[in-house]
């Protein structure tokens, strides 16, 4: 990780890494695989919910969670170490700390569980824990899934409480998704979670990221120019198409902003710019 992190700030790019936990979610075999999806382990939940046809997870003691909690500071603390300049903590997608945030996995009625206090102290506790492990100068993000898209679950207007508690320990952004907790019918269409990014915003005026089909720089570049988020963060678009930096900065007429490899100079010299505005125009339509 190390030297990872040293080569993405070589090239001036800052080193980043999200820390997770699968929870019930954990122990299956590899979606792109035709292996077996039988658990491995044992895995551990805030309740003994099973998500669809997962296993069964075992519920979480006290000492556990705590031991969790200490596990995501002693992780955030290596990560420091290894070069990161920004840390994000995944809560969103139902994964393990969006377990304890939903009502859809969390049946608990002990400190960790039942209301809305309950079942934010994991991840206060580990957002809180994780912040006094790393230095000042090192960004904290939160990813949350702003709703879990079925009646009963964690829903926008939670996000947004739970926003402006992240926001007072000193949280940096939020990166807004959705879902992911169980199965449910989810209103997908280009730009379909960016209303919960716009909510986040609006109501805590903190840094707000906006993802989900957001796959046309002018797509992208007006949903920052409405104020509904403060930026635009690429998944499937840059797997699709890792030249889709190169794509907008055409588009968009910036190409100003746009560096290249040393290797790639030659394509990039001011005396190739027209022919090379030509050429990727024509080789790379839309995705």
């Amino acid at each position: 990780h190390a030297r990872l992190a040293a080569a993405i700030a070589h090239v001036g790019a800052l080193p980043a890494i999200q820390l997770g936990h699968a929870g019930r979610k954990g122990s299956r075999g590899a979606p792109w695989s035709d292996g077996p999806s039988d658990p491995v382990w044992a895995c551990g939940a805030p309740s003994a919910v099973p998500m669809g046809a997962f296993a069964t997870p075992s519920a979480m003691t006290a000492g556990q969670i705590e031991d969790m909690i200490d596990a995501f500071a002693a992780t955030a603390r290596r990560a420091v170490r290894a070069g990161y300049r920004m840390i994000e903590l995944h809560g969103a997608h139902g994964y393990l700390l969006h377990q304890f945030l939903s009502p859809v996995a969390n049946r608990r009625d002990d400190a960790w569980g039942g209301d809305f206090a309950g079942r934010t102290k994991a991840l206060l506790d580990v957002t809180r824990a994780v912040k006094a492990a790393i230095p000042p100068d090192v960004s904290l993000w939160v990813r949350l899934s702003h709703t879990d898209w079925i009646e009963g679950g964690w829903t926008t207007a939670e996000t947004v409480r739970l926003s402006a508690l992240l926001k007072d320990m000193g949280v940096e952004a939020i990166d807004v998704s959705s879902g992911g907790i169980e199965a449910a019918k989810i209103p997908v269409g280009p730009g379909y979670q960016v209303p919960g990014a716009e909510a986040v915003r609006q109501a805590t005026g903190m840094l707000v990221a906006a993802v989900g089909m957001i796959t046309e720089p002018t797509q992208a570049q007006a949903i920052l120019a409405e104020g509904k988020a403060d930026l635009v963060l690429l998944a499937r678009a840059m797997l699709r198409d890792p030249y889709w930096p190169v794509q907008a900065a055409v588009t968009l007429g910036r190409l100003d902003a746009v560096r290249a490899p040393p290797q790639y100079d030659r394509g990039w010299s001011a005396l190739g710019r027209i022919a090379m505005d030509r050429d990727i125009a024509r080789a790379m339509p839309p995705v």
